[in-house]
């Protein structure tokens, strides 16, 4: 719930704010609950209202500095998500993996187990606040896309697009890592 609400949040005290909020909406809301939805999702609901509203409310005494931009002239933008010559182009399985990607081999140390971990993490909040959301809600909070498209109210395919480019950024973060830990074992 604190990585979901720290989407909408600019601080993670803000965020721990939400989460406690929203507890306490559930608790005083539990009588009206309806089972329209999953218990889960109508709690999801409860949280991404209260934190849009502290999120709104935030931004409008946020100083323009610090707002993110978008550079449209960075040539990255419009960049595949996966290499295109690690696909097949020709024949029966065109368009399919040309080898499974590479995953170097994780060794059971727990301390490299850790970090990996640490770096997944990192990679998600590095994400674009949407895409961290959506990936957030589908990959780690285990949520069906239709929960997702409802909880957040997007359309089916935008809340594709933003899973698909979480997942390959995420991906591609965790595969540098992977062959920097290949190539310096």
């Amino acid at each position: 719930m604190l990585r979901v609400a720290r989407s909408y949040v600019a601080t993670r005290e803000a965020a721990e704010d939400v989460v406690q909020e929203t507890w306490l909406g559930v608790i005083n809301g539990l009588d009206r609950f309806e089972e329209r939805s999953s218990l889960k999702t109508w709690m999801f609901r409860i949280l991404v209202n209260r934190a849009k509203t502290r999120g709104e409310r935030e931004a409008r005494s946020r100083p323009f500095s610090s707002l993110e931009t978008l550079d449209l002239l960075d040539p990255r933008v419009d960049e595949p998500a996966v290499d295109p010559s690690r696909f097949n182009t020709h024949g029966r399985w065109a368009g399919y993996w040309s080898s499974p990607p590479s995953v170097a081999a994780l060794p059971e140390d727990s301390v490299v187990i850790a970090e990996a971990g640490e770096r997944l993490v990192a990679a998600i909040d590095g994400l674009s606040p949407s895409q961290r959301l959506v990936i957030t809600l589908r990959d780690v909070q285990g949520l069906s896309a239709a929960e997702v498209c409802d909880l957040l109210q997007v359309s089916e395919g935008n809340q594709r697009v933003l899973l698909h480019r979480a997942r390959s950024k995420v991906r591609a973060t965790l595969e540098c890592y992977l062959d920097d830990r290949a190539g310096g074992a």
